[in-house]
């Protein structure tokens, strides 16, 4: 017998390589908006090219520092309009 209230095994949200995998969907420009809303939520207060480096270290993704700090520029410009 199982317990009704208990995770399936087969569901994403609790399986750890879905959740691991859902990391690897991210991309430069799904970070991007997030660190946007960020912005204008008041919850990043740091310089943006710095933010952008760690989020895409952390989701593998590598870019050029001309590029991050490119996206940062514009990122800073959307959110303050």
């Amino acid at each position: 017998m199982t317990d009704p209230g208990a995770g399936n095994v087969n569901d994403p949200i609790d399986s750890a390589e879905d959740v691991a995998g859902a990391a690897a969907f991210e991309t430069p420009e799904s970070i991007a908006d997030e660190v946007r809303d960020e912005i204008r939520l008041g919850h990043v207060q740091d310089d943006v090219s710095h933010v952008l480096e760690e989020r895409f270290e952390e989701a593998g993704i590598r870019a050029r520092p001309e590029e991050v700090d490119d996206l940062a520029e514009e990122i800073e410009k959307d959110a303050s309009s």
